[in-house]
C-alpha cells in the first residue's frame, strides 16, 4: 500500500502496538536522541514526540517529531509498502531477468508488465498537501531540529529527501545528506566527495550558475528510503519509490525553482546555493561510524521558502555506535540490490553487511566457486562496482555457508584462513568518514577468501564440517519442539555440497 502521509503510516504502526506517543516535553538538544537511541538498540517501538520543547521557556513546538521509524525489519518492510524485504526483492529480480523480446509474440506478451512498470511512473500533479501552508519568510528554527550529540557542532537534520538536478542532462537526483542548521534561512550542505549531489554542484560551478535545492521531509516513508539507496546512476529515486508503492509519486513544482517534490510530502525546504560564495564550516557530528566525523567545509544553502501541511510532522532519527536504526535502512538496501549485483556476479549466492561493520567497513559475501583464485576476482571486481569500492573489508565464504549468521561466518573464516595465502590488500577509495584512513578518502582495503581451497590455491586435503545426516536431524528437530515449546529454530551449518579435489579447465568442477 502507498501511504499518503507520513501520518498514515504511523496510524498504521499504532494499530499494530509499533508507536508510542510521548506527551511529555522533551528537548529536541540530546534528550530526543538519547530516548530514541535506547529504541533502536533494543528493537524498541517507532516515537512520536508530542510536545517537542522548543527554545523559548515553557513553549512547545509545533510540529511533533516522529523517530525510529524503520527501527526494525518488519516497520522497514512496512514503509516499503511490503511484508518482508525479500518481496520486493523477488520482483526485482523477476524484472531484472526479463529476456529482451525477439518476436512480436513475446513484445505482446511483456506489454502487461511494462504497462506496470509505467504505472510507477512519477506523476506531475498541480497542487498538493504539501503546499496547505507556504512561508516565504522561513524560519528553520520553528522545526525541531535535533542536536543529537553533546559535541556536535549543532542541530542537524538528519532524514531529508535533498532534491537536485544535472544542469546538462535535465536528470534528477534525490540523496539524504545530513543538513546543519547555521541560522533561520542558512543551511551547510554535506555532500560528499562521491555523492551525486556533488557532481551536480561542481557543474553549476563550471557554468557560474546558482544551484536550485529542495528538501523534501517526510511524506511516504518509501521516499526517505529511496533517498538513501545507492541508485545506479541514472535511475530517478521517485520512479523507484513508485515501484515500491506500486504507485507513482505525485511531485508538485517547488514556489521558489522549478525543482520538483513529493506532493504528498510533510514539508519541503526550498533554496539555492551560489558555487561562488565562500564555504561554510560543518561538524563536527556524531555519526554512523560510532565516533564524531570531523568538521569541515561545504556550501551553504540560502532558504527562500518553507512550504508544509497544516498538520506537518517533522522526521528525525540518529546515528551513532551500532547498531542503530539505519541498521534496517541499510538491510533494506542489502535485500533490494543483490539481484542487482547478481546480474553482474552471477556466483554471488548471498551477501551480509553486519551492524557493527556500519555498513561499509565489513560485507560477508557467499558465492559459488568455479575456478581456483576465483574468490579473488569477485573481490577486485566488487570493489570496482558503485558505491561497493567503499566495501573496506570484504570476506568471501562458499555457498554452503550462511552469510546471515555472523557467529557461523566468524567461525568459518577464523577455520579456512592462511593469513599470508588468503589475505587480499589494496588501495583505493574509502567512505570519506572513514577517520582511519591515512588520506581523506583514500586507504587500505583487506579480502578475505574464506573459500575452501582447491589443491591449485595451495590447499591440502580440506576436511568437512560436522553435520547429522538430514533425516536425523529432521525426527530430533520434531521431539526438541515437544520437550522445548516455543524453542527457537537451529541455525545449523548447511550441508556442503561436495567439490572436486582438483581442477582443470578440460573437467572444470565436479
Amino acid at each position: 500500500m502507498a501511504y499518503r502521509s507520513l501520518r498514515t503510516f504511523l496510524e498504521r504502526l499504532e494499530r499494530a502496538g509499533e508507536l508510542v506517543r510521548v506527551s511529555e516535553p522533551v528537548d529536541p538538544v540530546l534528550e530526543m536522541a538519547a530516548l530514541a537511541d535506547r529504541a533502536a538498540k533494543q528493537e524498541g517501538p517507532a516515537l512520536l514526540f508530542e510536545r517537542p520543547r522548543a527554545p523559548s521557556a515553557g513553549a512547545s513546538s509545533a510540529f511533533p517529531v516522529a523517530m525510529n521509524l524503520f527501527g526494525t525489519r518488519r516497520r522497514t518492510a512496512w514503509a516499503l509498502s511490503c511484508e518482508d524485504l525479500e518481496q520486493p526483492a523477488s520482483e526485482l529480480r523477476e524484472l531484472l531477468h526479463l529476456a529482451p523480446p525477439v518476436s512480436f509474440w513475446e513484445k505482446v506478451k511483456l506489454l502487461p508488465r511494462l504497462g506496470k512498470l509505467a504505472a510507477y511512473m512519477p506523476k506531475h500533479v498541480a497542487d498538493g498537501p504539501v503546499r496547505e501552508i507556504v512561508e516565504d519568510e522561513p524560519d528553520l528554527g520553528a522545526l525541531p531540529v535535533l542536536t543529537t550529540w553533546p559535541h556536535d557542532g549543532g542541530p542537524f537534520i538528519t532524514l531529508p529527501q535533498v532534491v537536485t538536478r544535472d544542469p546538462e542532462t535535465g536528470l534528477r537526483n534525490v540523496g539524504m545528506y545530513r543538513l546543519q542548521v547555521l541560522g533561520p534561512r542558512r543551511l551547510a550542505m554535506h555532500w560528499q566527495l562521491h555523492k551525486t549531489a556533488t557532481a551536480h554542484y561542481r557543474a553549476y560551478q563550471k557554468r557560474g550558475e546558482r544551484m536550485p535545492v529542495a528538501i523534501a521531509l517526510g511524506g511516504d516513508p518509501a521516499l526517505t528510503y529511496c533517498a538513501s539507496a545507492p541508485l545506479p546512476p541514472g535511475i530517478d529515486e521517485y520512479l523507484f519509490a513508485g515501484f515500491l508503492r506500486k504507485e507513482g509519486v505525485p511531485l508538485v513544482k517547488c514556489v521558489s525553482h522549478d525543482l520538483e517534490v513529493p506532493a504528498e510530502a510533510d514539508l519541503v525546504i526550498e533554496g539555492f546555493v551560489d558555487p561562488r560564495a565562500p564555504l561554510v564550516r560543518e561538524g563536527p557530528f556524531g555519526d554512523h561510524t560510532g565516533y564524531y566525523s570531523l568538521a569541515d567545509d561545504y556550501p551553504v544553502l540560502e532558504v527562500t521558502a518553507i512550504t508544509r501541511r497544516a498538520d506537518a510532522v517533522y522526521p528525525a532519527t540518529v546515528v551513532g555506535p551500532p547498531p542503530m536504526e539505519d541498521l534496517w535502512l541499510g538491510k533494506a538496501t542489502e535485500r533490494l540490490f543483490l539481484p542487482m549485483l547478481q546480474m553482474v556476479f552471477p556466483e554471488v549466492t548471498d551477501m551480509s553487511f553486519p551492524a557493527e561493520g556500519v555498513f561499509h567497513n565489513l560485507c560477508f559475501v557467499a558465492m559459488r566457486k568455479e575456478y581456483p583464485g576465483h574468490a579473488k576476482k569477485l573481490m577486485h571486481g566488487m570493489w570496482g562496482s558503485g558505491q561497493m569500492a567503499n566495501t573496506k573489508t570484504l570476506v568471501v565464504f562458499d555457498d554452503d555457508v550462511d552469510v546471515q549468521d555472523h557467529a557461523q561466518c566468524a567461525w568459518r573464516a577464523f577455520a579456512n584462513v592462511d593469513a599470508k595465502r588468503d589475505l587480499v590488500v589494496v588501495d583505493g577509495p574509502v567512505d570519506v568518514l572513514d577517520h582511519a584512513a591515512p588520506f581523506f578518502a583514500l586507504g587500505g582495503k583487506i579480502g578475505v577468501d574464506a573459500t575452501r581451497k582447491w589443491a591449485e590455491e595451495g590447499g591440502r586435503e580440506w576436511p568437512e564440517p560436522c553435520v547429522h545426516p538430514p533425516e536425523i536431524l529432521a525426527r530430533m528437530d520434531a521431539l526438541y519442539a515437544r520437550l522445548v515449546p516455543g524453542a527457537p529454530p537451529p541455525r545449523r551449518p548447511r550441508i556442503p555440497v561436495p567439490r572436486a579435489a582438483s581442477w582443470s579447465p578440460k573437467k572444470g568442477v565436479a
